[in-house]
């Protein structure tokens, strides 16, 4: 019995285009399981491969209202072709973001509905990541989050200090998880883009989430309604689901 952390899911004025976005940037593959849901998977994979990681992207009526705790970090090879993923990217539609960053080596962008996202300068840790290097989450206590995180997941904790966390999958594929510690920011809401778990076997759900309990998750309501899958809150607030059979 595990849990795999499958996707990326991000809320979306028109999934469509912004799916469409993503698609272009990263070369995925495209497909629709419903009306409102785009979904995004590397050429090659097939839903759940667990050697794979996703993008789901699903138009809600106001995504504005929810915050930016999490974003993309994508990987480059060269600085020649960081400046030409970057050039690409603004004329698919992406915008320079200031997030107080400074003179860094690497791009902060928005994507053409806001949601921030980072192209790296090349870095070996990124080199077998495929084109997302990381799934980065803005947190108060690194450490604390990659205890609850490597915990629920059983992913390999590779560096944790007070200022950055850091896991990875057992079998090394994929992006990471990384946990950055920013100033406290007040009441937590819900996240414009949330993480996807998926149990192993599917039937283990409800012990999955139980098990995600004793870990410190708690319930969260969305306005979800009744769905398949499981909607809980880390121990700083940050939304997440747990897939079931739908």
């Amino acid at each position: 019995m595990s849990l795999q952390l499958v996707q990326a899911n991000f809320k979306a004025k028109d999934d469509v285009a912004l799916g469409g976005f993503w698609a272009a940037a990263l070369g995925w593959d495209v497909s629709s399981e419903g009306p409102g849901v785009t979904n995004l998977q590397p050429a090659g994979f097939t839903w759940p491969d667990p050697n794979g990681f996703y993008l789901d992207f699903v138009a809600v009526p106001d995504p504005e209202t929810v915050t930016y705790r999490v974003h993309l970090d994508l990987a480059t090879t060269s600085q020649a072709h960081q400046a030409e993923l970057v050039a690409r990217l603004t004329e698919l539609g992406a915008t320079p973001a200031d997030v107080g960053q400074g003179d860094v080596p690497w791009e902060v962008l928005a994507d053409p509905e806001g949601n921030l996202f980072c192209v790296l300068e090349p870095r070996e840790l990124y080199r077998d990541t495929g084109q997302i290097a990381a799934v980065v989450v803005d947190c108060a206590d690194p450490r604390a989050m990659a205890r609850f995180w490597g915990e629920a997941t059983s992913w390999t904790v590779h560096e944790v200090d007070d200022e950055h966390a850091r896991l990875r999958s057992a079998g090394g594929v994929g992006p990471f998880l990384e946990f950055l510690r920013i100033p406290p920011g007040g009441t937590p809401v819900a996240n414009r883009v949330h993480l996807d778990l998926i149990p192993d076997p599917i039937e283990t759900q409800k012990a999955e989430v139980a098990r995600l309990r004793t870990l410190g998750a708690a319930s969260a309501d969305v306005g979800q309604g009744e769905v398949p899958w499981q909607v809980l809150a880390d121990p700083e607030g940050n939304q997440f689901c747990v897939l079931g059979r739908a």
